[in-house]
């Protein structure tokens, strides 16, 4: 009796643990470490399975690829692509259950362009551009600011022409589904083309008058090459950037500059016209004051034919001194008690000696040189060229460098150390205290 009693007992319990046995159920999750997809990537695993007592996972791609544990935790990709976690589940009871999820590794980003100009980047500029970027699963979006094509969807796209000058930006988009980043570069297209000079006679001809040597300044905007020519000009072609010509024969000369880069070509016209030369150089409204004027350094009384420039005491220097050649004496303020003088004697009439002094020989009394001299206003007025002066017999004679008093307009002649000779007329006399002066024209020969 007993033992029928225990065999019904033990069936008894072995059909309820049967029925009780736990199942596997649930699944796991996963999910991007600070939502970041892009390689690397870090992927954590939230396991909610239940029922079971072993875990087997696998993590193709993954860093690392197996774990036995229950929560494996985080895992790292380092590749894009598309790759499945699995999960084999098992319990004590022989229940076996496999769960699969599967996750998306998106490529970094990390962009890689460059552009190369084609010839020069004078306009139209044509743009050539290599993308190096490194990725896969990558979109490509192109802009560019003011150019043809003005955008472009893809890794690499066709060249890029600019025509406007100025500064221009290539931008590059990239995507990997997941984020973006942009990478700008600019370029510059240089301005278009402009043929254009300025030119300006050496000091010296500045009245145009044959022969004259003109500085030729190039002012072309984005020219690599220059072709000159010189109608009437020595020399009469030339390549140079800013040359130098000389005009010898009297008449109107035409200049052309065509300017040129490797994209294209300009010319640019002007026209100098060249005056006969009347070997005169005329100065105007000349003041020159009076001793005290001078040494107080208000209105000089020194003046260079060769500077063209009056000079007070403190102006004075060793570079100019010896190019002074007209020296003017005013006594006092009433001009009882006039001359000019010659450079080299400016120390015997109140004056500081001049280094280097030049001799220049002064008329200051026609009537009273006695030697044959009778040159009027009139002639010095309607003087246009130097023959009138040129066979006048000018020579020192004490009488010829005698005073004059307050009288004008008067005519004073001279001839300077290297033989120029010239007429000064005092067109006015002007009593001022210490800086009177008197105001003359100047004409002499040139050099």
């Amino acid at each position: 009796m007993k033992k029928t009693l225990l065999l019904f007992l033990f069936f008894v319990i072995t059909s309820c643990y049967q029925e009780t046995a736990i199942a596997i159920e649930g699944e796991f999750t996963t999910s991007y470490v600070d939502q970041d997809e892009s390689i690397p990537v870090i992927i954590k695993i939230d396991n909610k399975v239940t029922g079971a007592d072993t875990y087997e996972w696998t993590f193709e791609g993954g860093n690392p690829s197996v774990s036995n544990s229950k929560n494996p935790g985080e895992i790292l990709y380092s590749k894009q692509g598309t790759y499945i976690i699995k999960l084999i589940a098992k319990n004590v009871d022989g229940e076996s259950q496999e769960f699969t999820k599967t996750v998306e590794i998106k490529d970094g980003i990390n962009i890689e362009f460059t552009h190369e100009i084609v010839k020069s980047n004078y306009s139209p500029v044509e743009v050539i551009l290599k993308n190096s970027t490194i990725g896969e699963g990558l979109t490509f979006k192109w802009e560019f600011q003011d150019g043809s094509p003005a955008s472009f969807t893809g890794k690499t796209p066709p060249n890029v022409i600019f025509t406007t000058p100025g500064e221009h930006t290539i931008t590059l988009t990239v995507s990997n589904g997941f984020e973006s980043d942009k990478q700008t570069k600019t370029i510059t297209v240089n301005p278009y083309l402009v043929s254009l000079f300025t030119y300006e006679p050496k000091f010296e001809d500045d009245d145009y008058e044959a022969s004259v040597t003109i500085d030729f300044t190039n002012k072309s905007v984005s020219a690599t090459s220059y072709k000159w020519t010189f109608e009437g000009g020595n020399p009469a072609v030339s390549t140079e950037e800013n040359p130098t010509v000389v005009f010898a024969s009297a008449g109107t000369h035409e200049v052309i500059l065509e300017a040129s880069n490797d994209k294209t070509s300009q010319v640019f016209k002007s026209t100098i016209t060249v005056l006969p030369d009347t070997n005169l150089r005329t100065f105007a409204n000349i003041k020159l004051g009076i001793n005290t004027a001078h040494n107080g350094n208000n209105i000089g009384a020194m003046f260079s034919t060769i500077t063209r420039e009056v000079y007070k005491a403190n102006e004075i220097n060793d570079e100019n001194s010896a190019l002074i050649d007209i020296v003017f004496q005013g006594l006092n303020s009433n001009f009882t008690y006039n001359r000019f003088i010659s450079p080299d004697q400016a120390n015997n009439y109140g004056f500081l000696a001049l280094k280097n002094a030049q001799s220049t020989i002064f008329v200051n009394s026609q009537n009273l040189c006695n030697c044959g001299l009778n040159f009027t206003e009139a002639q010095f007025d309607s003087m246009e060229n130097d023959t009138p002066i040129k066979a006048l017999n000018i020579s020192y004679t004490a009488g010829g460098a005698q005073e004059f008093g307050f009288t004008y307009p008067k005519i004073i002649l001279f001839k300077t150390q290297d033989g120029r000779k010239g007429a000064i007329k005092i067109k006015e006399m002007v009593k001022n205290g210490t800086s009177s002066y008197i105001l003359c024209d100047i004409k002499v020969q040139k050099q």
